[in-house]
């Protein structure tokens, strides 16, 4: 018996735990203050996959009481945008966002960039983070989704009511699907995910909304095109069937998420394919009235702020807008975080 349990501990020893830190903390792709550092998180149906945590802190450390952030991204992007980050360190805040597996920093060479088959596959890679902000002092802790980010930060708490998270912000989450008529398909392509997984589906050509944020173009930002493409990527059958099921799991109150919630989201939808100056002042992904419908289902405790005019990633509108925006965020964090 002793042989045996010494056997155990040599082999817990020897194979990497998931979840566990794969590598030390190094200069990030940003400067300026930020550093990455990698998580193995082990193997799933494609083979090795890593998550990446991006940090930002308070230079001063000497507050009783730490507050940070945790920043999940949407589907199609990863953490790249600064002047967030940089906004909530500068309101004392240490920051921290995630890449998750098969997303930006966290591809791995032969991965199916965003493949997912069920949305609890990103739970892990969401509470190595935390635990990373807890192992470094912080105390009280924002997690934050941007669309899918958000629809996936939805269900992790819904999932995990214990989970040390103090508040919940979500970015115009991806509560429901805004396909049009083709949304009469959605069933039909979600029982064939549970057969056939790696089916393609087709996204669309449009590169109206990557027009609206990139400076060569007719926005305001800089990012890494080879990690958020122009052009939605095609998906997978099994990605729609997770997807769907995912918001059908938080409809109708089964959600019943206890953490204060602030739900934001755009004045106005705007659909085509071509950009045009509506693109610049509205949501061109989702429809906001599904987001405010199914949002204010998520918890007893749900704060609901419409942005005029604001882009489908919010925090990424124009700067006359975030100098309004950022500090309702904050007066709400400030009310709603312990104190």
């Amino acid at each position: 018996m002793k042989i045996i349990l010494i056997l155990v501990l040599l082999i817990q020893c020897v194979l990497p735990m998931r979840g566990a830190v794969k590598s030390v903390w190094q200069q990030d792709v940003l400067g300026d203050g930020y550093e990455m550092r990698y998580v193995d998180q082990g193997s799933d149906y494609s083979g090795a996959v890593v998550s990446t945590i991006v940090r930002k802190c308070v230079p001063d450390t000497s507050a009783e009481r730490r507050r940070g952030v945790l920043y999940v991204h949407g589907f199609n992007d990863y953490f790249f945008n600064a002047d967030m980050g940089d906004r909530f360190v500068a309101q004392g805040y240490d920051f921290y966002a995630v890449d998750l597996r098969k997303y930006g920093r966290s591809v791995m060479k032969g991965q199916r960039m965003f493949e997912m088959r069920d949305v609890s596959e990103y739970f892990a890679d969401i509470d190595s983070a935390l635990s990373v902000m807890r192992r470094s002092g912080v105390d009280e802790i924002a997690l934050m989704g941007h669309s899918t980010g958000g629809l996936i930060t939805a269900c992790f708490m819904a999932s995990n009511p214990g989970a040390k998270v103090d508040a919940l912000v979500l970015n115009s989450p991806f509560l429901d699907w805004n396909l049009g008529w083709k949304e009469r398909l959605v069933p039909l392509i979600s029982w064939l995910g549970g057969i056939v997984p790696d089916m393609p589906v087709a996204q669309g050509e449009s590169t109206a909304y990557a027009e609206s944020l990139l400076k060569e173009h007719h926005g305001d930002w800089s990012y890494d095109t080879r990690w958020k493409l122009s052009q939605s990527p095609d998906v997978t059958a099994g990605w729609v069937r997770a997807i769907d099921r995912a918001q059908k799991s938080l409809r109708d109150g089964k959600a019943d998420i206890k953490v204060p919630i602030l739900l934001m989201y755009s004045s106005e939808s705007v659909n085509g394919d071509e950009w045009t100056p509506a693109h610049n002042r509205a949501d061109g992904v989702l429809d906001v009235n599904d987001i405010r419908r199914y949002g204010r289902m998520l918890g007893p405790d749900v704060t609901c702020l419409r942005v005029d005019g604001g882009l489908h990633d919010l925090m990424l509108s124009n700067q006359r807008l975030l100098s309004v925006l950022y500090p309702r965020i904050f007066s709400w964090l400030g009310k709603e975080l312990p104190k």
